[in-house]
């Protein structure tokens, strides 16, 4: 950038980020679910950028999540670490040591500020912006970043209202732009394997889907001014909703080719009441603690239904209260049979090993025959690299791969924008004695048209 477009971008941008944070925190009072704006630019279903022989890369925020993107891009071919950016010193400093330890060129830092950010999007040498920052800061970052002309790579959940998501997707089609919410669990080797079964039609027809982030996360309470619980504990402070649908949602999502010939059409949502968090602070903290001052109105348990314009259910759980294992659900039924996870296990009518009254939960011969390519090409080295199991890995290098080579990712902004405004559409839904609630086409009608995402390495 010349030092005069970098002045009217850091101007732009504080106008954009503080109208941002504004509607992050308040719902509007127009209901905005009625009227689909009108598109500023062009639809980015399949946006292609041009090639890139090296992708450089910027971070913002490198705390508990982005600490390990910092490590797991740094061990990716074609994918040069240019900035770092956090407000806390320590975790900056952090990053900045392990790349030093690798071997890699020192990066710039950025600190100080909530807004010093800014100051890395004004560089001219930087290419995609890797968004792990608390909730708040995810729409009006990544509206910054492509307003830069960068690419938005962001953490779950892509926004936070109804407002944000059509904000973030004016911004990608007016600038044309990648903004990925990065998913990690459509890369998990078993997400993979089903997608591969229902592309190649094991399940025979679609026609419900179950997704869930069973988590028991009580202990993050005790994290008071730094990592995911200083801010994540709050919101179950402020919203009675499914406060994190999108990691069993998207795998679901891509198995129905949702926004890619069907989408979700409304929802219908009720909550448990909530008495765990209060529960666990009383006996955790002191009584004249911040956490027993606050009265926790999310619901142990929400349970989302939601209807596809194709006739399609999905049922959505959210439980980070409860004490039991942890499950992501994971199941889709079909007119054959159905596949359920935590534990893996598949019962179907025609081509199974039993009879379909009776799970197999012996997953080595469908691991044989329905292993996704792209798990079997780069499986061994994500699971080397980890995160999750090997999923972080596999989705930081699928994202490079894409833009490397000229294609399309596997996932975009309306993809993003429909898995993520489940959550403030339940708490609405959950406020009005579940009334059903219209979830919009972030895509304007795209969706009918739009290629389903393929098999990657077929």
């Amino acid at each position: 950038m010349t030092n005069l477009n970098r002045r009217d971008f850091l101007k732009a941008a504080g106008v954009a980020a503080a109208a941002g944070v504004v509607s992050g925190c308040v719902q509007s009072k127009a209901d905005p679910l009625q009227t689909v704006p009108k598109r500023q630019g062009k639809s980015v279903i399949g946006l292609i950028a041009p090639k890139m022989d090296v992708v450089r890369v910027g971070f913002i925020g490198v705390g508990q999540r982005g600490y390990g993107h910092v490590k797991r891009m740094s061990h990716i071919d074609g994918a040069e670490i240019v900035a770092l950016c956090d407000t806390h010193d320590e975790v900056l400093q952090r990053s900045a040591n392990y790349l030093a330890e690798r071997g890699v060129k020192a990066p710039a830092l950025y600190q100080g500020s909530e807004l010093a950010y800014r100051e890395m999007l004004a560089r001219d040498d930087i290419d995609i912006v890797i968004i792990s920052t608390p909730w708040r800061w995810h729409a009006p970052m990544a509206v910054d970043t492509m307003e830069s002309g960068k690419h938005a790579f962001v953490e779950v959940p892509l926004a936070l209202t109804v407002e944000e998501m059509w904000q973030l997707v004016d911004t990608a089609e007016r600038t044309q732009k990648n903004c990925m919410m990065m998913e990690n669990v459509n890369y998990g080797r078993d997400e993979l394997m089903v997608l591969n079964m229902v592309r190649q039609g094991l399940f025979g027809e679609l026609l419900h889907g179950e997704a869930a982030y069973i988590h028991e996360l009580r202990w993050q309470m005790k994290e008071l001014e730094h990592k995911t619980g200083s801010w994540r504990t709050e919101w179950h402070t402020k919203r009675n909703g499914n406060l994190y649908p999108t990691h069993g949602l998207g795998p679901v999502s891509q198995y129905m080719n949702i926004n890619r010939g069907d989408r979700f059409d409304y929802l219908t949502s009720m909550s448990s009441p909530a008495l765990g968090r209060a529960a666990y602070a009383a006996r955790e903290f002191e009584p004249g603690h911040q956490r027993n001052q606050w009265q926790y109105v999310a619901g142990d348990m929400n349970t989302t239904l939601v209807k596809t314009v194709k006739g399609r259910s999905i049922m959505i759980q959210h439980d980070t209260t409860t004490p039991r294992p942890y499950s992501r659900h994971n199941l889709i039924q079909g007119t054959n049979g159905v596949f359920a996870g935590f534990p893996n296990r598949i019962a179907l009518e025609q081509g199974g090993t039993k009879s379909f009254h009776e799970w197999d939960e012996d997953m080595s011969a469908w691991y044989a025959k329905y292993d996704h390519p792209l798990w079997l090409k780069m499986g061994a080295e994500a699971e080397r690299n980890g995160g999750h199991g090997g999923m972080d890995f596999l989705m930081f290098w699928r994202m490079i791969y894409c833009l490397r080579n000229g294609e399309p990712l596997d996932q975009d902004v309306y993809d993003g924008a429909a898995w993520s405004v489940i959550s403030p559409l339940s708490a609405q839904s959950v406020a009005n004695r579940s009334e059903s609630v219209t979830i919009p086409d972030f895509t304007r009608g795209a969706w009918e048209s739009a290629k389903p995402l393929g098999i990657v390495g077929t």
